[in-house]
């Protein structure tokens, strides 16, 4: 044991001898000059562009706020503001980043490769999120609805409450809140309510073969004159539009603002229904006749 002891004693010493001698051959003169030449060359172009740099930053992120707050007083949409925002800002310091690691000597055709794949690894893992960033684009480009317009599409019908780069929401007519991705979106079929100032309101109201149509006519012209919010320029539309197995159809077309849609469509409902019992005007409903036969 004591053997042992003593040799790793001596090899230990023996070690230290040999730092000793290899730092004793260490020319600190001369490593002091290859730091005084890089502080002086190397060390002062990097320190320049940091400084550039962070000037440049704060540069790029005036402009972004200048940009994005000149936009919302000219009440320009507001997604396509924050992603105009977001290109200048971030777009901006990534170039002027790339611009940096090469005036300090690295290769930046390197890490361009190395992006590069690094996109294309990306872009097989995230082909859904990235078709739904491509149909943002075609929405903010196109533009075939803005926030508040009520639409339909994909099944759903609702007011625009928002537009991102990914997806759609919409606040149903009872609040709730849809999100439709871009991608689908774009590619489906947009019915847009909102684009034109007035909106049609279609109706079909039946009465039974025994009734005059000429005075069911009338009647619903009547309510037509006494209901608030119907536009006379176009005209009312009221005609017979087909012969039913029992009833006999009249198709009632009217106009009005697109604010007043639903208003002018519960008021006719209701007041046609009265309208009809007032004067007398049956409104048939399914029956079924059983006949029993007695053997």
């Amino acid at each position: 044991m004591f053997n042992f002891i003593s040799n790793l004693f001596l090899n230990e010493t023996a070690g230290s001898e040999e730092v000793i001698e290899e730092a004793a051959k260490i020319d600190f003169s001369e490593l002091l000059n290859q730091v005084i030449g890089w502080i002086t060359t190397e060390g002062l172009k990097l320190v320049l562009g940091l400084i550039v740099l962070l000037i440049t930053f704060k540069i790029i992120n005036g402009i972004s706020r200048r940009v994005k707050k000149r936009m919302e007083k000219k009440n320009r949409d507001k997604t396509i503001t924050q992603v105009l925002f977001k290109i200048i800002r971030y777009g901006g310091k990534g170039l002027v980043f790339l611009a940096f690691l090469g005036f300090i000597g690295i290769d930046t055709a390197g890490i361009g490769t190395v992006i590069a794949s690094l996109g294309v690894g990306v872009g097989l893992a995230l082909q859904g999120s990235l078709s739904n960033l491509a149909g943002g684009l075609v929405i903010l480009i196109m533009r075939p609805f803005k926030i508040g317009d009520y639409i339909a599409a994909q099944g759903e019908s609702g007011t625009v409450e928002e537009i991102s780069i990914f997806y759609t929401y919409m606040i149903t007519p009872d609040n709730k809140v849809v999100m439709i991705p871009n991608g689908t979106l774009a590619n489906g079929s947009i019915v847009n309510y909102s684009t034109k100032d007035l909106r049609r309101v279609d109706f079909e109201f039946s009465i039974s073969y025994d009734e005059d149509f000429e005075k069911a006519k009338k009647v619903i012209y009547e309510v037509i004159e006494n209901t608030n919010g119907v536009l006379f320029d176009p005209q009312p539309l009221v005609r017979v539009i087909s012969h039913g197995e029992s009833t006999i159809n009249i198709v009632t077309r009217v106009w009005t603002e697109n604010a007043n849609y639903w208003n002018v469509y519960f008021d006719m409902m209701e007041s046609i229904k009265k309208s009809f019992d007032n004067s007398n005007i049956e409104i048939p409903y399914n029956q079924l006749d059983v006949h029993i036969k007695n053997k």
